[in-house]
This record gives C-alpha cells, structure tokens and sequence, in this order.
C-alpha cells in the first residue's frame, strides 16, 4: 500500500498513525534512497504487495548479504583495538621499556584520534560509498595493526596507536549509520545486535588466539606480543580484501536483489519514519540542529555511561583476572567465557527488543547488572565471586550498547541527521575510552580499586539520565496524540508541504519516539 500523502501511513506492523497535516503538494519523489527522481538513470517499479512470508525472505536475503560481513568485519577490528591488552601479559611493557604511566598514554592516544574522526567519517560515508569506505578503512588499519608488532620504541607504538584510531573511526559508527540505511527502525537493534556480537565474542576469540600465539614467541627474533599484532593484523587484510567484493551500497542500487524487492526495502526504510520520507542531501544547518540537540547530547552520554565499562573490561580484564592470583595462561583463558554469555545475551536482547519496540528497558538492565559486577569487586569478597562479577559487567555493558544506538538511531530523523547523531555518539564513547585507559593503573593491582569506583560512578550517571529521556519522549508523544484528536475533532488542519515536513524531522507532528 502507498502512502495515503494527506493523512496517514501505514508502519510496517500494520498499525496506522494518522498525522494532524494536510500536504500542499507532493512533488515527485523517486522510492531511490539518496537521488532525486528527476536524477534517476534506471527508475524503480512500484512496491509491490507481499505476503508476510515473501517479506521475511527479502530480508533474510538481505541479512545473508550484510551481516556476515559486517560481523567478521567488526569482530576484526575489536581485536585490533584491544589485541594490546592480550599483548602487555606477552612482554610489550618489558620489551618497549613501558615504565609509569607510559602504558595508558598509549591505549589513550588511540581513542583521542578516535573521537576527533568519527562525525566526519560518517560524513565521508555518504559521499564517498560504503561498499568502498567501509573496507577501505579497515585495509587501513590492518595495515597499521601488522606494523605495531614490528615497533622498537615507545614513540613508534604512540603513532601507530594514533594512526589505528584514524582508521577505526571509519568502521564502528560507519556501520551503524549503514544499518540504519537499510533497515526500518523496529528491526535494527537485532541486526546491530547481531554485528555488535560479534565485537563481544571478540573479546573470547582474542584471548584464545592470544593464548594460541603465545607459542610462537622467539620464532624470528620476535616475542609473543610481536606476534600477536602481526597475525592479528594480517587476518584483518584478508577480511578487507574480502569486504571489496562483498559489500554493497545502498538499498536503491542493491544488485543481489531484484527490482521489485529493491522497490519493497526502499520504500519500507523511506516511508519508516515519516509520512513523506526523510531529508537525503547534507545541509550545514543538520549539523549545527544535530550538534546543539540537547537530547543527542544526553544520548550520547548515556552511551559513555555504557561504553566506558565496555572499554575499562575489555582492556584490562585478563590484567584483573590476573590480579585474582592467576598465572598469565590461566589469565588469558579466564577471560573468555564471560565474552562467550555476553554475546548471546546481545543477540537474545537486540530480538527482544526489536519484537516489543522498546529500548530503554534494555538499556536500564544493562546498567544495572554493569554497576552490580563492579560493586562486587570493589567488595571484599572471594575470588570466585569477583569472577563472577566480571561476568556481570560484561554482559552488562557489551548488551546494554546496541540497545543505545538503536535508541538514537530510531529517534533522529534524516540521513545526514542521523549520521551526525551516530557519529557524535560513538565520538562521546570514545571519549569514556580514554578515561577508560588511564583509571586502571598499574599501581593499583590487584584490586584496581580506583578504576571500578570511577566505572561505578559512569554507571550511576546513565541511571539518572535515562529516565529524563524517557519522560521526555514520553510526553512529546502523548501532546502530539492530544493536538491529532483536537485536530480531529475540530476538523481543522495544519498546511505543510512535504519539504517542510522533511525538513522538520523528528519535530514533525507525525513522528512519534521509540521508548
């Protein structure tokens, strides 16, 4: 069914929201993501009417494309940024002579030019294609990766941290905003979440693969942690190479599918969020509206609330396993079985919550069983229980995330809008990362008490700002349900053309926020 341009749309669900607007004109617009009709080569048919059945198989058939991919994809580059934590227990702070604090300004470094680089990179994602950008930069940084396990100096290992965070910057907020591109809002977290466990299940992999490559130290000359950063990396080119033939662009020019289900993905994602579609070119207005929207911002900083313990357990864990009385080996295999709950608590999460349409319940647990783990730790309490600890933060923190991009995802409306959004999320993340690098410090084994207070503290500040968001959508919602039934019982109306209502995005009086 069509979109009905003076009163309603019909949500993927079947549920109808009718929209107190009445369109003054409607020009015509091409169902073609990102080219205007007038501009259009090679003109889509009309969506045609599917079963249910026939929509599950497009989709399937579009996951099948993307998600492998973009998992291994993701999952590579996880390792490579914390591959360094599996290298300090294999001689990187002896070898490079990393005394004091030299360590965390090396893990701090990466995340600086991290931040500085994800809003423009998301930027660049638009213009310059995905199925090129996205394994361009992990070509990049693969290439970087190898070169850290050839470093002689401290220096060395500083810039090629900073260089990695240049290019990661491309891939993680790159393929959210990708995601969102292709799919309607009510099934993205399970396909972020799908990917997303694929970073969580890294942080299993990476120990074992650490733990196997620890064997070849002394072959060439080389120690354990040379050889970690160097197989790692190579097995990211081998994946990049792979990405080039793999991926593709945007649902309009999407070849592994036909016309007709081109016509169905794009008029579904065009349609999603509002009655005429979104914005699809880049004004420098979107930045500063996107920039200096209080909601992003607090978005944002809930997602630092969540990301910053994602980075503190990722990169220290086997150093806090190993602070419990273990001995390096034992260390590195410790640390995986909690990445192993924690990925398929993600996927069973990022479903539920795509099937009930919620978020921020999945947000709040995440939270909570986060700030459990690291009281338990902070405690004096066994061993055996500080361990299990750690299986609460991980699992709290690894499945809380893809709930948080959704969120923001689902609430911010245009293509650009929402690229910046992203971008300024992950920037904010980024940003707990760094602090993240520099709370567990080596003075402070093996309890690393400061760094579980401060991740306590992080915990605490996205528990006292989510439940604002959530007021806050909740009644932006229920007072433009109230001016639609006054508008309906009056029988008056308020003009709006569909450029105008575009242009308003996620303040147009049909759009209505995912809690």
């Amino acid at each position: 069914m069509m979109p009905d341009a003076g009163a309603k749309r019909l949500s993927q669900h079947g549920s109808v929201e009718k929209a107190v607007i009445e369109i003054l004109e409607e020009r015509p617009v091409s169902p073609v993501s990102g080219v205007p009709a007038e501009n259009q080569e090679d003109e889509l048919p009309s969506p045609p009417n599917l079963t249910e059945e026939e929509e599950r198989r497009i989709w399937r058939k579009v996951d099948m494309r993307l998600l492998p991919i973009l998992t291994i994809m993701y999952l590579v580059g996880s390792v490579d940024r914390s591959n360094i934590g599996n290298a300090k227990l294999q001689g990187l702070l002896t070898e490079l002579q990393l005394t004091g604090n030299k360590y965390n300004i090396a893990l701090t470094m990466y995340f600086v030019s991290y931040s500085i680089c994800t809003v423009p990179a998301n930027l660049l994602l638009k213009k310059l294609r995905p199925s090129r950008w996205l394994p361009g930069v992990t070509l990049a940084w693969g290439i970087i990766a190898t070169l850290m396990g050839l470093v002689k100096t401290y220096h060395q290992l500083l810039s090629l941290r900073v260089l990695l965070g240049i290019a990661e910057a491309g891939l993680p907020p790159g393929a959210f905003y990708y995601i969102t591109m292709w799919y309607p809002r009510h099934m993205v977290q399970y396909r972020i979440g799908m990917f997303w466990g694929g970073a969580t299940f890294a942080g299993a992999f990476s120990g074992l693969l650490a733990f196997a490559i620890s064997f070849m130290s002394g072959k060439a000359g080389l120690l354990g942690w040379s050889w970690i950063f160097i197989i790692e990396g190579l097995i990211t080119i081998i994946v990049a190479f792979t990405a080039f033939f793999v991926l593709v662009d945007l649902p309009d020019t999407a070849t592994f599918l036909t016309p007709e289900e081109r016509a169905y993905v794009v008029y579904k994602k065009k349609y999603d969020n509002s009655s005429v579609g979104e914005e699809e070119h880049f004004e420098l207005r979107q930045l500063w509206e996107t920039l200096t929207d209080w909601r992003v911002i607090v978005c944002a900083l809930i997602n630092m609330s969540v990301i910053t313990p994602v980075y503190g357990i990722t990169l220290f864990l086997p150093s806090i396993i190993n602070g419990f009385g273990f001995n390096t080996v034992i260390s590195q295999l410790l640390s995986v079985p909690p990445y192993v709950v924690a990925t398929i608590v993600v996927v069973g999460w990022s479903k539920w919550s795509d099937n009930v349409k919620r978020r921020s319940p999945f947000i709040l647990s995440g939270l909570l069983l986060s700030l459990a783990g690291f009281v338990i730790n902070v405690a004096n309490v066994s061993i055996g229980v500080k361990y299990f600890g750690t299986f609460l933060v991980v699992v709290g923190s690894y499945a809380g995330f893809p709930g948080n991009v959704s969120w923001l995802g689902n609430n911010v409306v245009g293509h650009y809008r929402r690229g910046i959004a992203i971008g300024t999320q992950v920037m904010f993340a980024n940003a707990g990362g760094a602090i993240a690098c520099n709370i567990y410090r080596v003075q402070d084994a093996p309890r690393y008490l400061l760094g579980h207070l401060v991740e306590i503290g992080f915990v605490s500040m996205g528990l006292l700002l989510l439940p604002i968001v959530v007021v806050t959508y909740v009644r932006a919602n229920a007072r433009r349900d109230m001016l639609q039934r006054e508008a309906e019982e009056k029988g008056t109306k308020v003009d709006y053309t569909p450029e105008e209502l575009r242009s308003m995005g996620n303040n147009a009086p049909d759009f209505r926020f995912t809690l």
